[in-house]
């Protein structure tokens, strides 16, 4: 009897000694990191709360806070009887798209295990992981095989594959890499032109949404992130980002994120509800730019009219496609509402502008005082959301 107790006993230990693998004691002199969106600003509060194997915090807590605007945290000794801890962030970001700190603070998350670490950054690939990695350890799967399932659903709602790609904790958007320009392009798509506010909501809610089986299936939310995808002004953003660490005394060159960008533009299946629109009509007058096909009369007013919704960015390039003449004698602009007007006489005439969910209008009479025009067709070169190519194309034509 007392055998067969020694031996329940000893197969005890051996199970307890198995269920404590992730869950190891450890000791750390310092961890440090960075918290980026853009990067968190100086003040920025940051939490480290050490956790059980299912995820649960144990009630032991280390805060502290950034150091300096590059989103750097420093923690000195930390005792832990578990290797596994959630980092949490809360404060003011730089925006790399409207190149200003954030209107509001962001709250960013990240989970690690801290057995072979002592560096862990936070961002947003490692918060948008965090319901998803918690939902897979609670239903039976090892840390690190959800950590590694996690971001490689996060990676396809992107349309990005990368078997090789960094843990979300090692990533740096100021580093030259790869995966760090996958960061980077997943960041800004999350991010747009939109207020903190939404882009908390964004996350949160793309978090709860893949958290049981990995996959967005919120038409909204997808339709969010290609809103935000088609407006990026990605060279802009770029420059936005070096000038923020020069100013900070670092001379970085910032990862090739535009082509992950691109790419889920191409690719994405989620349908934007940011489009630009050409109305038939815009204050009575009949916009050229409308799908209808039509002849336009000398002497009759018309308008250049397109919808933009708020950060959508358009381009027109008008120029005759033959006959001749091209100048105020037969093409008489008037006051312009939204558009920057530059003509390239004898060349073109070239409208820009960028929308804040308003209609921009040019009226135009064709044949200027009078009737005669003497070209017989015109084309409209349209690019939209800073697009190389052209996106749109309407030829009108006159008669005298």
């Amino acid at each position: 009897m007392k055998i067969k107790f020694l031996l329940i006993i000893f197969l005890i230990l051996i199970i307890s000694s198995c269920n404590n693998d992730e869950n190891e004691n450890v000791t750390i002199n310092k961890l440090a990191g960075y918290v980026q969106k853009g990067p968190f600003l100086n003040g920025t509060s940051i939490t480290i709360s050490e956790l059980t194997n299912d995820l649960v915090p144990t009630g032991k807590t280390y805060p502290s806070q950034i150091i300096d605007n590059r989103g750097t945290f420093e923690i000195r000794y930390l005792e832990l009887a578990s290797s596994l801890v959630e980092l949490k962030a809360t404060g003011f970001y730089f925006n790399e798209a409207l190149n200003k700190n954030s209107d509001a603070q962001l709250t960013l998350y990240a989970l690690s295990d801290l057995s072979d670490k002592t560096t862990v950054n936070v961002n947003i690939i490692s918060t948008l992981e965090k319901t998803r990695v918690e939902y897979l350890t609670s239903n039976g799967s090892k840390f690190n095989d959800a950590k590694k399932q996690a971001q490689a659903e996060i990676l396809n709602i992107f349309e990005i594959e990368k078997s090789d790609m960094n843990e979300s904790e090692n990533l740096d958007i100021s580093q030259k890499s790869e995966d760090n320009a996958i960061l980077l392009a997943i960041s800004l798509i999350l991010q747009g032109y939109l207020n903190t506010a939404d882009v908390s909501e964004l996350i949160a809610n793309f978090g709860t949404d893949i958290r049981i089986d990995g996959v967005l299936n919120s038409d909204a939310i997808g339709s969010s992130l290609i809103n935000n995808a088609r407006i990026l002004k990605c060279d802009e953003i770029k420059r936005n980002i070096e000038s923020k660490y020069k100013a900070m005394g670092s001379d970085i060159t910032v990862p090739d994120f535009k082509k992950y960008v691109d790419d889920f533009i191409d690719k994405t299946e989620f349908i934007p509800t940011n489009q630009i629109s050409y109305p038939v009509f815009y204050e009575s007058r009949l916009n050229v730019l409308c799908d209808s096909s039509f002849t336009v009369k000398g002497g009759k007013i018309y308008g250049i009219a397109a919808y933009l919704p708020g950060g959508n960015t358009i381009k027109i390039v008008c120029k005759p496609s033959s006959g001749y003449g091209w100048g105020a004698a037969g093409f008489s602009i008037m006051e312009s509402e939204g558009y920057t007007v530059r003509n390239n006489f004898p060349e073109d005439l070239t409208l820009t502008a960028t929308g804040i969910n308003q209609t921009v209008n040019l009226p135009v009479m064709f044949g200027g005082d009078s009737t005669a025009i003497s070209y017989t067709s015109i084309d409209f070169f349209i690019y939209e959301n800073n697009s190389a190519e052209i996106t749109r194309m309407k030829t009108i034509k006159t008669f005298q």
